[in-house]
């Protein structure tokens, strides 16, 4: 019996909190009909969230829009990620007790939009700070800590996140496997990945 009941509690628990589900709504109303969020993710200041169609956002990831977010068309943000708009650490020690009841400009607050470009990858168990930039067709690997702009088409990993690579160099050979695709990612891309010089 007590089997039983657990196989119906755990395909009840799927059915509820783990299901992804196809469409969701932009921010001035317009249907994202190929847009799935994870109800595990978490969205503080959904108001200031810019959201295109075809992304996925997959589970326990905590999404800050407070100070404006973007995320491009076809992104894709896996499991565990943080993408934080602001920062208050620094103030927070600075102040102390008096943080709470500070009036005026609040020293070493850090509030700035992040863009996620169109096409690009989030890894697990990512970071992406305030005022980031991350260009488009861009993939994060995992356990990557992202400040400041990332160029298109870039690899980055570490904590810092560096550039380790460009994806075009993958996305070329992909393509002459399969031509008949060129036009889909010229569409988003505009442009076609060359393929790279084999040593000689």
């Amino acid at each position: 019996m007590r089997a039983m009941l657990n196989r119906w509690r755990r395909w009840l628990w799927r059915q509820l909190f783990f299901r992804m589900v196809f469409g969701e709504q932009g921010r001035a109303g317009q249907p994202l009909a190929h847009t799935r969020i994870a109800p595990s993710t978490c969205i503080e200041g959904e108001a200031g969230l810019e959201l295109a169609d075809h992304v996925f956002i997959g589970q326990f990831n905590f999404l800050d829009a407070t100070a404006g977010l973007r995320i491009g068309e076809g992104v894709q943000i896996t499991n565990f990620v943080s993408i934080v708009t602001h920062s208050s650490h620094r103030s927070i020690r600075l102040l102390g007790r008096a943080y709470t009841s500070h009036a005026g400009d609040v020293p070493g607050y850090v509030r700035a939009p992040i863009e996620v470009g169109a096409y690009s990858f989030i890894g697990p168990h990512s970071v992406v700070q305030a005022g980031s930039r991350i260009g488009k067709g861009v993939v994060v690997c995992a356990h990557s800590r992202v400040r400041g702009d990332v160029p298109d088409f870039a690899i980055v990993a570490g904590s810092p996140a560096r550039t380790v690579g460009d994806v075009r160099t993958q996305d070329a050979r992909l393509l002459e496997q399969h031509p008949e695709l060129a036009v889909h990612y010229a569409a988003w891309a505009n442009e076609l990945p060359r393929t790279p010089q084999e040593p000689r």
